[in-house]
């Protein structure tokens, strides 16, 4: 059975290298592509009677526009070079963001959101950049994993999973992050962060079943001091040439803060490095 994932585009150089990402990581697996781009018809006419005629004019061309950019997308890909293990389909749909992901998920079955992490500059109908936070926050439904204007896939080696080892973890909501290690034959870095090395009972039942979830796969546990946890991750990372992070995005977690508006800025820290957020099934 074909791996199903939605990517959505906006047409910007970031939204291509996200598709282009994702075709590299999968290379060896078939996957059905479903590329989504979302627009909306934003034209107001000052006079009454102007109004209807300038939205239907409105609305058209947004989705002559869409469909242009979307055919143009899978010419790009032709050209590129297509695999036999993959197959593409376009997905051009008047709503917002967020509700054409959500309801493309559902009518497609999809189980992975590829996405850029910022888009076009000045775009009308921006998915990308502090949307793609809305998105990561909101989209409860499936993994999303984002993927940097910069990111380059030429093998993934390393991927840091930071944990506080204070919640209970299923295999379920760590799938996605074994499959991608397995296929690439990479390591997953547990990082526990904090200035307390010792753990508690809680904690230590926590982390036997973190150890689990990830069987089958290669990892390693590694514990870093600091209060904070952004910038102790980013040192990791940086210190090691991590080629992805994962985590998940639980309420009230001691990543939430990943997600605060301060935060939206901090993400530029993995400018090079793919973000793949999970989500705790319970919510």
């Amino acid at each position: 059975m074909k791996k199903k994932i939605l990517i959505p585009t906006d047409f910007s150089k970031n939204a291509w290298n996200a598709i282009t990402y994702a075709s590299d990581l999968f290379q060896n697996t078939e996957c059905s592509f479903f590329l989504l781009n979302a627009y909306n018809a934003t034209m107001h006419s000052r006079g009454k009677l102007m109004k209807d005629k300038a939205e239907m004019l409105s609305f058209e061309t947004e989705k002559n526009k869409s469909a242009s950019g979307l055919e143009k997308i899978q010419e790009m890909l032709e050209f590129r070079g297509l695999n036999d293990k993959h197959e593409y389909h376009v997905l051009s749909v008047q709503d917002d963001p967020l509700s054409a992901i959500q309801m493309a998920i559902e009518k497609k079955d999809i189980e992975l959101v590829i996405m850029g992490t910022k888009g076009a500059s000045n775009y009308e109908n921006k998915l990308f950049g502090s949307n793609t936070i809305n998105v990561m926050e909101n989209l409860r439904s499936s993994p999303i994993l984002g993927i940097p204007l910069d990111a380059r896939l030429i093998r993934i080696k390393e991927i840091v999973f930071p944990t506080s080892f204070k919640t209970h973890y299923k295999r379920r909501e760590l799938v996605h992050l074994v499959e991608i290690a397995q296929s690439q034959d990479a390591n997953i870095c547990v990082l526990h962060v904090n200035d307390h090395p010792e753990l508690s009972m809680e904690q230590e039942e926590n982390k036997q079943f973190l150890e689990e979830c990830l069987e089958g796969a290669s990892f390693s546990l590694h514990h870093i001091g600091g209060t904070d946890v952004n910038s102790s991750v980013k040192r990791f990372v940086e210190s090691r040439g991590s080629d992805m992070v994962s985590f998940i995005n639980r309420k009230h977690s001691f990543l939430d803060t990943i997600f605060s508006t301060p935060m939206v800025k901090e993400l530029g820290m993995f400018s090079k490095v793919p973000l793949l957020v999970l989500h705790d099934l319970n919510h």
